[in-house]
């Protein structure tokens, strides 16, 4: 059984990794980040069957992550460390540590999805609503000003179909692909 959850933690971050890939680089790293953290949440909530084994929080027939299953996912937070120094290049974060941003851009961002995963908001403060309001608090949090971050943000909400509406069950845009060793028949992953 533990072969089968470890698969299951496998393809969980290939999903995941799917999702970041998919977000353009544009001139706006602010928006970037933002819509890395929109593909992030969408990830979570399209694979919530994943989500909770993927970060241990879910346990399958006595199976518990080992250490290396804990560590076997960190390749996707390269995709937003990239982005958070892009946006300290740009000026628009302070002068940070590229990788410490990201951890703190991917802590926020997995409590909000799993607190929404677990139906803890309410009506009045529901995921979309909060989500928002964080995701703007996090790039001022990281230095970049109010109204900027503001409309970065809004930016990345409207790309959000254009660049991640495909991928439920789909191959990231444009990724090119192979054939899995060990994968089902016909199934693709992005090389």
């Amino acid at each position: 059984m533990s072969g089968l959850v470890r698969e299951m933690v496998h393809e969980g971050f290939f999903r995941l990794q799917r999702y970041l890939t998919a977000v353009r680089e544009t001139t706006d790293p602010v928006s970037d980040m933002a819509l890395l953290g929109r593909a992030y949440r969408i990830n979570a909530l399209e694979n919530s069957h994943l989500y909770g084994v993927m970060f241990g929080g879910a346990s399958l027939a006595g199976f518990s992550i080992t250490e290396d299953g804990r560590q076997h996912g960190r390749y996707t937070l390269s995709n937003v460390v990239a982005c958070a120094a892009r946006c300290v290049d740009a000026g628009r974060f302070g002068t940070a540590d590229a990788e410490l941003v990201a951890h703190q851009m991917w802590i926020a961002t997995h409590g909000l999805v799993t607190l929404e995963l677990g139906d803890y908001f309410t009506a009045a403060h529901d995921g979309p609503r909060l989500f928002e309001s964080q995701l703007v608090a996090l790039m001022v949090g990281a230095g970049d000003a109010p109204d900027a971050a503001a409309r970065s943000v809004r930016s990345s909400g409207q790309r959000v179909e254009r660049e991640l509406g495909g991928l439920a069950g789909g191959e990231a845009p444009g990724a090119p692909t192979e054939t899995s060793p060990g994968a089902s028949a016909g199934r693709t992953v992005p090389i």
